[in-house]
């Protein structure tokens, strides 16, 4: 770097981003610019300008970076029901992040999963069971996944009003969930009302609420447009509706696909000049160079070439990487954070807190008088099913299988045969499960699928042709339940799986997804009763694929406890409890409200069990007067209380006038005067849910 660049002003920190921007810009020439518009970005050796990779992973911790801290799949989170211990997991990440960044720069490491910009998190809508990557979403409620998203964007990025304490991504823009195998083919077709109601809110959320830097395209099409050239998405309502100011980054190929699969457009020239002057300022792929190409073709402007790159150079001198590391912030947080004790606690506690028991016919607690546990199953003693997919590596896993042993010390006796594989039809090792079994005072099978059965095309096997459990896995349930043995079914998994026949003859049901570094010990502390279980459902359990539309079809009719009207294997929002709560005193102000006025609504929670423990409230609101078609119910509110035996909280909730809308069949969204009704409890008000616990009100918009 010449003399004359060190003392320039976009090297000056006293100096707006603004002002440092702009005269880094005017230095460039125009091949050096779109050079910088790729993941994979080179250095610019005479402007003193480092290569710098885009790409890095922190999904649920930092992934694909060596050691750190795994946390539960991101559909574990959603488990969890806990904005709260999102954020703080969010934050824990980025604490790791920033270390493991700054470490990377002292040895010269600027590859790919050492920078500071994470495409994370994933809050498409998990719309069918069927999709692979619906474990790396918040399940499949709008509201749901955008309380999820913001907490988690809020710990990533930090709270300091000038520097970014790590970039996250929104992704995938927009109205995107399989298939997978026609992701780079597919075109998504939705109306107004779907696309405003159910697949946007989350993204919207995230520019508006938590200050999104970055948003991911999709690859497939939405209404023909490509996602990553989509004048409606990028320009319309990302950036003029929503005011987003921050950068675009497609998704890996994404552009390619423009031109190769989509077939739009015919040449790379034209794909990526479609895609920057839609809006995608940042490529994940290299045919961003073809760029100088496209400006000579007259097909994209350099203004518009440095509008694009002005964002991302936005993005870099908040991040603060033209600053010396003591006048940043974050530049001095120890690598000694990453992978240390009290994230390991953290780990543990967010696991405990996402595990969902789904039926309980009184086997759990485990009971005093057990001397002998036989564990079975594919999922017991393996590692991998702790991790899901985008994970990182722990320094230790706990399986379910050693984390049974550990809390069951010398007293208790734990035996285990794998009993099958996941999915290999032999059945030769069911025998010495059943053996194990019949011996045994209780039998803990972990069963369920793998991110080898779920995942992203080219990862795995993508997507689920169906929901049931693998046939080899059923079996063994069969074989060890006709022991006589009281059988505890743990499923780990990433989605919804039919448990119908495990529903019906296991003694318990347990979800516990895929839940990181310390699942094991977590799985164990509810089998033993030393933690209370309170997580929920964030999708609905089917009992079948049978009895859903067909997998391609994006409209939302027949899709999740908002239009699912067939019954449930386990709805929405479900999870029991070793206590049980009591619902009183609804209040809801003004029992008439005028258009636009917030409504209070407000219940008593008891807890009138013998044991601590949480419980999670629901508010879910219904429309029955509305001229348009509406949710069978929908999530408006929740919170996560804690109480002890006896104890009583007041929990309140406010409903904004959005809430309180609808979307017209041309696409706006419009307030009704009519009748609203009101459920506040531990799960959703939807058909098949005879089990309901809470109370029901009502109340009145005016005209």
């Amino acid at each position: 770097m010449a003399k004359s660049e060190k003392a320039a002003a976009y090297w000056n920190p006293k100096l707006s981003v603004k002002k440092r921007v702009a005269d880094l810009l005017a230095r460039m020439t125009l091949e050096e610019k779109t050079s910088q518009m790729v993941n994979a970005a080179p250095p610019v050796e005479r402007l003193g300008i480092p290569g710098y990779d885009w790409w890095n992973e922190c999904l649920h911790g930092v992934g694909r970076a060596g050691i750190a801290t795994v946390f539960p799949q991101a559909i574990g989170l959603a488990a969890t029901w806990n904005a709260r211990l999102v954020h703080r997991m969010a934050a824990a990440t980025s604490d790791e992040a920033r270390a493991k960044h700054h470490e990377a720069l002292r040895q010269g490491n600027r590859d790919r999963y050492a920078g500071l910009t994470f495409w994370s998190p994933n809050v498409n809508i998990f719309r069918d069971p069927r999709w692979g990557r619906g474990q790396e979403t918040y399940g499949e409620d709008p509201y749901l996944a955008a309380r999820m998203g913001v907490a988690f964007i809020r710990g990533l990025q930090g709270d300091d009003p000038k520097v970014l304490k790590v970039v996250a991504t929104a992704k995938h823009f927009a109205v995107h969930s399989g298939p997978e195998a026609d992701r780079h083919r597919f075109d998504a077709r939705v109306s107004d009302r779907d696309l405003r109601e159910t697949y946007l809110p989350a993204f919207e959320a995230a520019v508006r609420e938590a200050r999104v830097e970055s948003i991911m395209g999709a690859y497939n099409r939405f209404r023909g447009e490509p996602c990553c050239g989509s004048l409606l998405l990028l320009r319309r309502i990302l950036r003029e509706e929503w005011g987003f100011a921050g950068h675009v980054v497609s998704d890996c190929g994404a552009i390619d696909d423009i031109f190769r699969f989509h077939q739009v457009v015919e040449t790379p020239e034209q794909a990526a000049a479609l895609a920057v002057r839609a809006g995608c300022d940042l490529e994940c792929g290299n045919v961003y160079a073809a760029l100088p190409n496209a400006v000579k073709q007259g097909l994209v402007t350099e203004a518009e070439i440095d509008r694009s790159l002005g964002r991302l150079l936005d993005a870099k001198f908040r991040l603060g990487m033209f600053d010396p590391p003591e006048k940043v912030p974050y530049a001095q947080i120890p690598i000694t954070v990453n992978d240390c004790v009290k994230h390991r606690r953290l780990a543990l506690e967010t696991a405990r807190e996402s595990i969902v028991l789904l039926k309980n016919d009184g086997v759990l607690p485990l009971k005093k008088n057990v001397r002998r546990i036989a564990v079975v199953g594919p999922n017991a003693d393996e590692v991998e099913v702790l991790l899901g997919n985008y994970n990182g590596q722990p320094s230790k896993a706990v399986t379910p299988l050693e984390g049974l042993r550990t809390r069951a010390g010398e007293k208790i006796e734990v035996v285990y045969a794998k009993g099958c594989d996941v999915k290999d039809p032999s059945a030769v090792g069911i025998g010495e499960a059943t053996m194990l079994a019949a011996e045994a005072d209780v039998v803990v099978a972990v069963v369920g699928l793998t991110p080898r059965l779920e995942g992203e095309e080219g990862d795995s096997s993508g997507d689920r042709a169906d929901l049931a459990l693998p046939g080899v896995q059923e079996n063994l349930l069969r074989a060890v339940h006709a022991t006589g043995t009281p059988l505890v079914v743990v499923l780990l998994s990433g989605s919804a799986v039919g448990l119908g026949w495990a529903k019906a003859n296991a003694a318990t049901v347990v979800a516990a997804w895929y839940p990181g570094e310390e699942g094991g010990t977590a799985i164990a502390d509810v089998l033993f009763g030393d933690y209370n279980p309170a997580g929920r459902l964030p999708v609905t359990f089917y009992a079948s694929a049978d009895d859903l539309p067909p997998f391609t079809e994006y409209a939302m009719e027949g899709r999740t406890y908002r239009y699912f009207r067939g019954e449930p294997l386990f709805p929405f929002g479900w999870g029991l409890s070793y206590t049980k709560f009591k619902y009183d005193k609804l209040k809801i102000t003004p029992a008439k409200a005028a258009p636009g006025r917030n409504v209070a609504v407000s219940v008593e929670v008891a807890n009138v069990g013998r044991r601590a423990g949480d419980e999670v409230v629901q508010l879910y609101v219904t429309d029955p007067e509305a001229s348009v078609p509406r949710p069978i119910a929908s999530l408006a509110g929740f919170e996560r209380v804690h109480l002890a035996p006896g104890a009583r909280k007041t929990v309140r909730f406010t409903l904004v006038p959005e809430q309180l809308s609808l979307v017209t069949d041309d696409g706006q969204r419009k307030i009704e005067p009519g009748e609203w009704r009101v459920a506040v409890g531990g799960s959703a008000p939807v058909p098949g849910n005879a089990q309901f616990n809470g109370v029901k009100g009502r109340f009145e918009v005016r005209g």
